[in-house]
């Protein structure tokens, strides 16, 4: 593990590994990013943790070996086992122990590390926080023996980092003794649409993306289902085509560049995203792509995102109340100023300082210099 290099506290250099998802690492990443391939408001390396490069971090990204369909059937099927991905952390394993710090964006990368330390029994081993998406979600749902596993891993960890409250109280409840901090998420604001948008048209153009297994497709289409004067295109590959048989007015699209996906954002008069209840924070990447283009929302209230936006700046929507959903639409439709003055609020309530990748990354740094160097 390489010695911090300055005398500043404040300045001492970081030697950060951020560990990501097998087909997420840097260098693929960032070969995707400029090609146009990554759908939605990225950044140019996974998630901004690039941006830790500002604080004094020297930042260095997992890699995707490549594979023959022998060994990614084996890493696949391990990965089934175990519930996360330990050959990709294990390929990866000089990169990590050469850090300083490690930071990884899932569970599946978090616990296979955590596996990997507990294996290997290191003299000295790279500090790990550990951000947890899914895990505490889907936590009922895993085996005993599985959940076992995870407890004893994450006891293990440094910091437990999570997206929203709920998550939060769920890992001080399963891992009492590790400590746990809110980070919110957040993406990057630099190209904000701030100009106020046209008058809604004439059919209400609606727009709801995602894959999010948290999404509730059913009640949005309930909702704008040959409702007339508006249409609805929803773009994701979650979607079944039976849901949305016989509505004229209802159309699945398939983007295939980012382009054509922020031309979504471009095209639309307000954009919803319809939740089932669930704590991960479900949904908030749309809702601030939304944001940062410039278009009102219309958001589930499940509770969790109002950690991000308030009633003022969103608007919220009772869980599976597709009259509630219609309802909220009519509203935005009929005062143009009203719409406009909720997205003027919730830009005020993103950026640097605010909610945006900056911020989630910078909070990377603080939990880092404390661990390596004391609060």
């Amino acid at each position: 593990m390489r010695e911090a290099s300055h005398d500043n506290r404040t300045n001492k250099l970081i030697n950060v590994f951020v560990h990501l998802a097998h087909g997420h690492g840097g260098q693929t990443w960032h070969q995707r990013y400029n090609n146009g391939q990554l759908l939605g408001i990225n950044e140019p390396f996974p998630y901004g943790f690039h941006r830790a490069e500002e604080h004094s971090c020297r930042v260095i990204f997992s890699v995707d070996k490549a594979e023959n369909p022998v060994e990614k059937l084996f890493r696949l099927a391990l990965r089934l086992v175990l519930g996360f991905d330990f050959i990709h952390a294990w390929r990866n394993r000089k990169g990590i122990y050469d850090a300083d710090v490690v930071w990884t964006y899932t569970e599946s990368q978090n616990l296979a590390i955590l596996l990997m330390f507990l294996i290997t029994q290191p003299k000295q081993r790279p500090r790990l926080i550990a951000n947890i998406v899914w895990l505490f979600d889907r936590w009922p749902k895993f085996p005993a023996p599985n959940r076992w596993l995870f407890r004893k891993l994450l006891s293990r960890a440094d910091v437990l980092t999570v997206n929203c409250p709920a998550s939060l109280k769920a890992a001080r409840e399963l891992v009492p003794h590790v400590r746990s901090e809110l980070n919110l998420f957040g993406i990057r604001t630099e190209e904000m649409i701030r100009q106020q948008p046209p008058a809604f048209r004439h059919p209400i153009r609606i727009i709801s993306l995602g894959n999010d297994e948290g999404r509730d497709w059913p009640t949005l289409i309930d909702a704008v289902k040959n409702l007339e004067g508006y249409h609805l295109r929803i773009a994701s590959r979650k979607v079944r085509r039976r849901l949305v048989a016989g509505a004229k007015n209802i159309e699945i699209v398939r983007p295939r560049s980012n382009r054509e996906l922020l031309g979504l954002y471009d095209w639309a008069d307000v954009a919803i995203v319809s939740m089932k209840p669930n704590i991960h924070a479900s949904g908030i990447t749309v809702v601030q792509e939304a944001v940062v283009r410039g278009v009102p929302v219309i958001c589930s209230d499940t509770g969790e995102l109002r950690a991000y936006f308030s009633e003022a700046e969103i608007k919220y929507v009772p869980v599976q109340d597709p009259e509630a959903t219609r309802r909220a639409m009519r509203e935005f439709a009929e005062d143009d100023e009203a719409r406009w003055a909720y997205v003027k609020r919730a830009q005020t309530r993103m950026g640097a300082e605010g909610l945006s990748s900056h911020a989630y990354i910078r909070r990377h740094v603080e939990l880092s210099r404390e661990l390596l160097f004391g609060p």
